[in-house]
């Protein structure tokens, strides 16, 4: 009897405390992604795809935010963070990159990773107003430069996807073999620590 009433006392305590640990998680979870969206908003930083500017009245930047919370994509929120943690001129495309991401089915976090290790996110560019923050088509025989973010952005996400992505080069250090086969290795080491962290939210 005393066996029959511990298992009947054991049991519900597991299962409650199995599912107070799971709902521990998920708040956690959702604390982390509130808190890079509650940064933006300090921060003033506007989710709005147009005019892609970095910075935007805080009533408005407070609408988006909660526009991205209900519909659970903080990407550009993220993008837009660390663009401005580090005074990158692409500040505010955020959502523009995502966008262009989907379309060519790049990873954006890796897009922004490559522009990290190559031009510290494209503030050491060939040329002033170059607009090639990914090291993307210059070499030996000339600089290819882009007349504006917007064409920078998508030409270098098609290019990628061409080039790259649809022969299943997807993971850096298979990228680097063919965008920097002279790297020995450092640099799939700076885009993958880049990747982590806008993947983890820890910059």
């Amino acid at each position: 009897m005393k066996r029959l009433l511990t298992i009947m006392i054991w049991l519900p305590a597991t299962l409650a405390t199995l599912l107070v640990s799971l709902q521990t998680y998920s708040q956690l979870a959702q604390t982390r992604e509130m808190k890079l969206l509650l940064t933006a908003e300090v921060h003033g930083i506007s989710l709005s795809p147009s005019p892609y500017l970095a910075y935007a009245a805080l009533p408005e930047a407070a609408q988006n935010i909660r526009s991205a919370v209900q519909t659970g994509d903080a990407r550009p929120v993220i993008i837009d963070l660390y663009l401005s943690r580090y005074n990158s001129p692409m500040a505010g495309y955020g959502q523009y990159i995502l966008d262009m991401a989907e379309k060519y089915h790049i990873d954006p976090y890796l897009f922004i990773a490559i522009a990290q290790q190559e031009s510290n996110l494209g503030k050491k560019m060939p040329s002033e107003n170059c607009h090639n923050a990914w090291g993307y088509g210059i070499h030996s025989r000339g600089t290819l430069c882009f007349n504006s973010w917007e064409e920078g952005i998508e030409t270098v996400m098609k290019g990628l996807e061409e080039k790259f992505v649809s022969r299943g080069l997807i993971e850096p250090s298979d990228i680097m073999a063919v965008y920097t086969p002279a790297s020995n290795g450092s640099w799939a080491q700076g885009v993958e620590q880049f990747h982590e962290e806008l993947t983890t939210g820890n910059f």
